[in-house]
């Protein structure tokens, strides 16, 4: 295997494949659909339908895959921060759903432990909310978090993900929250597989939890998940549908196709059909297969390492020792995106590692990857 087969659109606008050995990342595009999805996406664009009798209908599905009183598909992970933000703020009065993102009169703070500040927070604050960090990068303890909440509070948001700190357990935080009579979302974007956090966030007392739809699921990457409380996801409707408002809310521009919406719940239906055990076999497989290839370069230790170990899927982690010679990590990425096909392989969650993520690499496409490291650091099978 040499070359990806150039689909016929991407080949009309000068765009090439690659081989995407970095996860589920919306930059390479997320993850593949299936057929059954697809098909399902094809047949829905061939009508037209009453869009919130739709989002309503997809919502029971996501409320039950989630576990939850009510659920909601949304334009992605980061459309379901900002929706969740902002029902939150403005429950169902329409009054202050057309006000945003002015806030005057509301309350306008979103909690979130220092530990767990990330590139995407920023969702939370595009409804007019402002970002207020709890905690020290070390750790947070309850009686930090009681002090930081204020009348202005209007939710503590946390986040889930490989090599986040985190502030408190999910359950003392969320007691501690229920406390003041605030809500607590958990951001759980790309925590699926495993199949039982989608229920797990729920049960452990978060009162919103949002997914990504594009990533383990299966689902079009513009698409995400919102569950939850039922008042608060009735509030993220108002904010999200704009039922009966005269003005178009802060969520207009994060409206949902009724393609997409469609593709979503087929993949989640799918999902929940999966053998887990099936598709961590086969990601291991791949993991092992490449851990062999490399074996015996001097400084270089291939580990197998997954969810355990703070990981996504099942991954072979090449780490480089006092005794390697080849060619530096940075330099190793460089060279792998070069060729074609262009392999696109991740940076690790520690310093001066190269992680092999299986979730979206293709059967065979882990010997091209192997070719690929052994050519580069001057290694021949």
């Amino acid at each position: 295997m040499t070359r990806k087969r150039v689909p016929e659109p991407y080949a009309r606008l000068g765009v090439k494949p690659i081989i995407n050995a970095q996860s589920w990342v919306t930059a390479l595009g997320g993850s593949l659909m299936r057929p059954e999805v697809l098909r399902a996406m094809d047949e829905a664009a061939t009508a037209f339908v009453d869009m919130t009798e739709l989002n309503l209908a997809a919502g029971k599905v996501v409320a039950r895959a989630c576990g939850a009183e009510a659920g909601l598909v949304t334009a992605g992970a980061s459309a379901s921060q900002t929706i969740a933000t902002a029902a939150c703020m403005t429950g169902t009065d329409e009054a202050k759903v057309e006000q945003l993102p002015n806030t005057t009169g509301m309350k306008d703070q979103v909690l979130m432990f220092k530990g767990e500040r990330n590139r995407y927070d920023m969702a939370f604050e595009v409804p007019g909310a402002r970002l207020v960090e709890w905690g020290m990068l070390g750790g947070g303890k309850a009686y930090q978090l009681e002090a930081a909440i204020t009348e202005r509070t209007v939710a503590i948001a946390t986040v889930f993900g490989p090599f986040i700190r985190r502030g408190l357990p999910l359950p003392e935080l969320c007691a501690v929250a229920h406390r003041h009579g605030v809500p607590v979302i958990v951001d759980a974007a790309a925590e699926v597989p495993p199949m039982e956090n989608l229920t797990k966030f729920i049960k452990q007392g978060a009162d919103l939890v949002l997914f990504s739809g594009g990533k383990g699921i299966g689902g079009p990457q513009n698409t995400g998940l919102l569950a939850g409380r039922k008042d608060l996801i009735d509030a993220a409707v108002v904010n999200s549908l704009n039922l009966h408002s005269p003005r178009a809310g802060i969520a207009r521009g994060m409206k949902v196709s009724k393609e997409s919406i469609v593709g979503l719940v087929t993949a989640l239906d799918l999902f929940l059909e999966t053998d887990e055990q099936t598709l961590l076999a086969g990601w291991t497989k791949k993991s092992e297969y490449l851990q062999s290839r490399l074996k015996g370069i001097a400084g270089l230790r291939v580990v197998i390492e997954g969810p355990d170990a703070n990981r996504q899927g099942v991954q072979a982690v090449l780490y480089f020792d006092s005794a390697y010679r080849g060619p530096k990590p940075d330099e190793i990425r460089k060279r792998l995106q070069e060729k074609d096909p262009p392999i696109y392989v991740g940076g690790g969650g520690y310093r001066d590692e190269i992680n092999v993520v299986m979730v979206n690499v293709q059967d065979g496409e882990e010997k091209l990857i192997a070719d690929r490291l052994l050519e580069i650091m001057n290694r021949f099978p």
